[in-house]
């Protein structure tokens, strides 16, 4: 026994030290920690010392892993679970086996072979207990204190059931995704279970099928849903089966996705007149679900039946694609927002491929939902602001993919911009580009004209373009005073409220200088940026070679040569040939989401994905013999991403992830952060989602590790005091406790979700539902047409 050991210890250790010794020499070489190759070094003599003198080797071995754990802990700061885990694993597995050795070796003093036995024992016992400890949450975030004794109570959480319904994706027009009601609570919560299951049919299958991201309205006792290929159904709120089903069949190749779904009514449009209502004496289609599809039409259909409202349009469809340049039948525009329903207009935002100078036009149009005409465009290329009627837009300018927001007091829009093309080098953009690239914009509802513009990033060459709905809700600002503020969540983890009437600040913002160089060829990058000081930033840290992770020392060793190997300045690295990291990455940060407001407590929920990507330019020199990809985030990481400006071809993108395509940055990888916006602190933060449903090399681990992973989708919060999320890489819905964060309840789901829940109370039984649409978590493999509803049983 004690040779079999001995000679598996030996190889082990062998193989170790050398791929230690070899990255270790490596790192040094780019300046990094001299502890591996001293490690792999100590080993060999270890394993010839083992040989030679056992007495001498276990002393030895004993040293090795004490002085480890001194340096791990020296390096992490203290007791970090996670940081700790890739720098003591592997050598207390060494230091176990050698102690094995040591116990089974008979020419060894009984004394010593004790000694050793019950120090293996330990080992083990600590080992055991490490992976149980996986098991629970570390990093967590609990303060408390932060919570407001006097919160800015915006809403009767009692309001009348007619304006119970949700109309809005978010639930209502300020987007704050709060669901006032209180029928199930953390008491109860345990006892949901599955009401109704209702299947899309959506394409599960073949070429660009699509991800699910919807959220069903509710209206009364029906739910209007979408399949990423726009297939719509009206579903019985109580039995979840059909009430009508419509296939515009639409298809695309880019981006595939439907949000939600807008809804109109005639008989409540308080922007019309008596006599104007009176004026539209059909029975048809007085109710209607306004749909964007995926190849660029603007349907209405007839909310009660599904049938194409013929009035509207050109019986009842209307192209978009029509004066915003060459769209390559929809491949390089199509809607990702929702038809937001503003009176009786609607507008809408798009996906605009963002590849060469002559992309189709970021132009936001609104469409009277009556007729389908066009009422205005906002186009930045025009030194008006806006096009009247125009059906030639600017190619190229700066699009709106996010979900805008309306504000009926005021009677203005609110839009989060992307940039104008291309993405990754702007040494050549126009003044429209700088100017209104990753900027909040309010426009005039009834005319679109620009209001006011803020702008959050500077000459924006990150893709750190705005991703979420802009939300409305009243905050003091730095004097004190309550006034209408606007909440903007972006890629960089940062809010920016402003004040809804002039786009002012109302929490403190400050210009702080940012590195320029070394940048790409032509570039001129702002010498500054807007840093938003007063309210929390989400996992915005500045990386070092200490916060490098991985699963083992060894692929921990590897993110560690990346990160050296690649330029690195913190949050807003400049562009370069040279390879270069940018963290947060062009996924965020904080996604299209968005965030959910408590609107009883003054509480945000937000969630968050940390990860970052490895760039750089190419010339179409250096592009040569390289794959060059058109493909969606994260299918292009590998590749060269066309971006072709200025000097430039392309953008050589990579996942920031070790050789086991795990996240180089330390955990957690995703959180769900809980933020009073009265005192402007975080009051949790937990880790959101678990490993079992992925892991390494994309294999499932099945084990419910809640390191935190990427999520998309958003939250949805209650009344009752409960947080509903289902948008992580693991197959569930959770409920949160909304003043802790703690997890009170979870069902598993056939397959992950990346949309956000839908909540509410039926019109006929009073019942309280939760509605997710199951699809697959973000680019999982597992994919279906769910859509779940989960209530109280009759008898609670």
């Amino acid at each position: 026994m004690s040779l079999v050991l001995s000679i598996i210890f030996a190889l082990l250790t062998l193989a170790t030290a050398i791929a230690i010794i070899i990255g270790g020499g490596k790192l040094i070489s780019l300046g990094g920690s001299a502890y591996y190759l001293i490690a792999g070094i100590a080993y060999i003599v270890l394993v010839a010392l083992y040989f030679k003198k056992p007495s001498a080797g276990f002393w030895f071995s004993c040293a090795i892993f004490l002085l480890t754990i001194i340096w791990a802990l020296a390096e992490v700061g203290g007791l970090n679970y996670w940081d700790l885990l890739p720098r003591l694993v592997v050598p207390a597995l060494l230091f176990l086996l050698s102690l094995l050795v040591t116990a089974t070796d008979k020419g060894l003093l009984q004394k010593r072979r004790r000694l050793s036995g019950g120090l293996s024992l330990v080992v083990f016992v600590a080992l055991l207990a490490t992976l149980v400890g996986g098991f629970f949450p570390h990093n967590t975030i609990y303060n408390p204190e932060a919570i407001s004794t006097d919160p800015l109570k915006q809403s009767d959480a009692n309001a009348s059931k007619a304006d119970q319904d949700w109309r809005y994706i978010s639930r209502n027009a300020s987007g704050t995704r709060f669901a006032p009601f209180d029928q199930v609570n953390a008491d109860n919560v345990k006892d949901l279970q599955v009401a109704w299951t209702y299947h899309t049919g959506r394409r599960l299958t073949g070429n660009a099928a699509g991800v699910d991201e919807n959220t069903p309205i509710q209206i009364g006792s029906s739910l209007y849903t979408c399949t990423p290929e726009n297939k719509i159904a009206a579903v019985d709120a109580d039995t979840g089966k059909p009430i009508w089903t419509f296939d515009p069949h639409a298809h695309t190749y880019e981006h595939v996705t439907c949000r939600s779904v807008g809804y109109y009514d005639y008989d409540r449009d308080d922007t019309l007149t008596a006599d104007q209502k009176a004026a539209y004496t059909d029975t048809s289609c007085r109710q209607r679900i306004i749909v964007t599809t995926v190849d660029a039409r603007l349907i209405a259909l007839d909310a009660h039946t599904g049938e194409m409202c013929q009035n509207f349009g050109q019986k009842g469809t209307v192209d978009l694609q029509l004066g915003l340049g060459d769209t390559a039948n929809s491949r390089r525009y199509h809607p990702t927002s929702v038809p937001l329903i503003m009176g009786h207009l609607t507008v809408f935002g798009a996906w605009i491929r963002d590849v060469t100078e002559d992309e189709p036009s970021g132009a936001l149009r609104a469409y009277d939902v009556r007729d389908g005409s066009l009422v205005w465009a906002w186009d930045v290329g025009n030194t008006e602001g806006a096009k009247q009627g125009s059906d030639h837009y600017t190619l190229s300018t700066p699009n709106v993919w996010a979900i805008p927001t309306f504000d009926k007091d005021l009677g203005q829009l609110y839009v989060s911009t992307g940039n104008g093309p291309t993405d990754y080098w702007g040494g050549d953009r126009n003044k429209a580009k700088e100017t209104f690239g990753s900027s909040v914009i309010a426009l005039d509802v009834n005319t679109g004209k620009t209001k006011w513009v803020y702008q959050t990033v500077h000459h924006d060459i990150w893709d750190y373009d705005l991703p979420s709905q802009p939300v409305m809700y009243n905050m003091k600002n730095e004097q004190g005073e309550v006034v209408p503020a606007l909440i903007q969540t972006t890629k960089m983890g940062e809010f920016f409220v402003l004040d809804r009437r002039t786009g002012k600040p109302v929490s403190k913002v400050e210009e702080r200088p940012v590195p320029t160089s070394p940048a790409a060829k032509d570039e001129h990058l702002s010498p500054t940026q807007p840093f938003s000081v007063d309210m929390p930033t989400i996992g915005l840290e500045h990386l070092n070679e200490r916060k490098m992770w991985g699963v083992s020392m060894f692929d921990q060793l590897y993110c560690r040569i990346l990160f050296k190997s690649a330029l690195y300045s913190g949050i807003f690295q400049p562009n370069s040939e040279q390879t270069y990291l940018e963290f947060p990455a062009t996924m965020g940060g904080m996604n299209w989401g968005g965030v959910s407001i408590d609107e009883t407590s003054g509480i945000l929920y937000v969630n968050d994905i940390r990860m970052g990507m490895l760039m750089s330019m190419k010339t179409k020199e250096q592009a040569k013999g390289q794959t060059v990809s058109l493909n969606e985030v994260p299918q292009w990481a590998g590749t060269i991403r066309p971006q072709i400006g200025g000097p430039y071809v392309g953008t050589r993108m990579d996942n920031f992830s070790s050789f086991l395509q795990v996240p180089c940055q330390h955990p957690p990888f995703g959180t769900m952060t809980a933020i009073d916006l009265n005192s402007k602190k975080i009051v949790w933060q937990v880790p959101m989602g678990t490993v079992e449903d992925t892991g390494p090399l994309g294999i499932k681990t099945h084990m419910a590790m809640p390191v935190g992973m990427p999520t998309l989708g958003g939250p949805t919060s209650t009344k009752s005091g409960l947080v509903f999320f289902a948008g992580t890489q693991d197959n569930y819905l959770r409920a949160l406790d909304s003043k802790t964060g703690k997890e009170v309840w979870k069902a598993r789901l056939p397959v992950g979700a990346t949309a956000s829940p839908l909540i509410y109370q039926s019109a006929k039984s009073g019942k309280e539902y939760i509605v997710i649409s199951a699809g697959g978590a973000a680019h999982s493999p597992d994919v279906g047409d769910y859509l779940i509803a989960y209530a109280l049983p009759d008898k609670a």
